[in-house]
């Protein structure tokens, strides 16, 4: 019986211009680097008007955005950090909707500021099952500032609460964080829209979200609402410096809301939202790009 030589070397020969098809097709949906592009959201500072962001989380999720990192100043560090450990945005609205002043502000006597900051750390390490930064479902960076140097200090490991609560710590309304014999106060004196931050460690898309874009016009009443106004106005002041830096910027109508406004944080979360939608066609462009390039699955 004759073996079918000329049958099987066809059917090998077939074999082979398949196989380096699918080779070909796959280097060409690479980048060249072989890496896949990084997308970095960027959540800004501005205390209560944090509330936004999990608004703008709920979109870029249901839009399945691929979220690469989270950087956050403050109360974005606050929001960015639950989020990257895992909680959805739904989770995190109903974190945001039953949570009290008094769960993370625990009042002292004026010394070095009002609120000592212990009860902040102790309500997102509980949180976060006391996982530490570089343990989380996305990578996280929160950013503070070295009250000593003015120097931007980027935590992206280590305790989680510590962190956020020295990225969290308002001069004058929080007590500075000790670390490492380091004192470290607000990131947003330095950096409250951390773009800068999120180039450093390798985005090559930034969707930043402004939340200090808009001032309320009534005069703030009383000692605290006069410092939390002044902060605000110099987050305004320095984010329109780094905001030059993002590819896409979510500015959530917020002005309104106080900083230490909680009565409002369900009208934040809806502003978030109203903001991110208006700005989805331009993000979704982006993403069909590096589709087309081959950047992104």
């Amino acid at each position: 019986m004759r073996f079918p030589y000329n049958r099987l070397f066809r059917t090998f020969y077939l074999i082979s211009i398949l196989a380096v098809l699918n080779m070909l097709v796959s280097c060409a949906t690479m980048p060249k680097d072989g890496k896949p592009a990084q997308i970095a959201v960027v959540l800004g500072a501005g205390a209560s008007k944090g509330f936004a962001h999990i608004g703008v989380l709920k979109v870029l999720e249901s839009h399945k955005i691929p979220i690469s990192m989270i950087i956050g100043t403050s109360a974005g560090s606050f929001v960015g950090s639950l989020y990257a450990y895992g909680y959805n945005p739904y989770e995190l609205q109903t974190i945001a909707l039953a949570i009290q002043k008094d769960d993370v502000a625990d009042y002292i006597m004026p010394d070095n500021g009002f609120v000592k900051g212990e009860k902040l750390e102790n309500f997102i390490n509980t949180k976060v099952k006391y996982t530490t930064i570089d343990k989380f479902k996305i990578p996280f960076y929160a950013v503070a500032t070295n009250i000593k140097t003015g120097e931007e200090m980027v935590f992206g490991r280590g305790n989680t609460g510590i962190a956020v609560r020295a990225s969290c710590s308002i001069p004058g309304i929080f007590n500075p964080v000790v670390i490492s014999d380091k004192y470290y106060v607000d990131g947003g004196l330095v950096s409250p829209l951390a773009i800068d931050v999120a180039r450093r460690y390798g985005a090559d898309v930034v969707i930043a979200v402004d939340i200090s874009a808009s001032i309320e016009s009534a005069p703030p009443t009383g000692t605290i609402e006069t410092m939390m106004r002044a902060i605000d106005i110099m987050y305004n002041k320095i984010a329109s410096i780094q905001i030059k830096n993002a590819d896409v910027v979510i500015r959530p109508k917020v002005g309104y809301i106080g900083s230490s406004d909680f009565a409002k944080r369900h009208e934040a979360i809806m502003e978030g939202e109203k903001a991110a939608e208006e700005v989805m066609p331009a993000i979704n462009q982006i993403i069909s790009r590096l589709r087309q390039e081959g950047r992104l699955p």
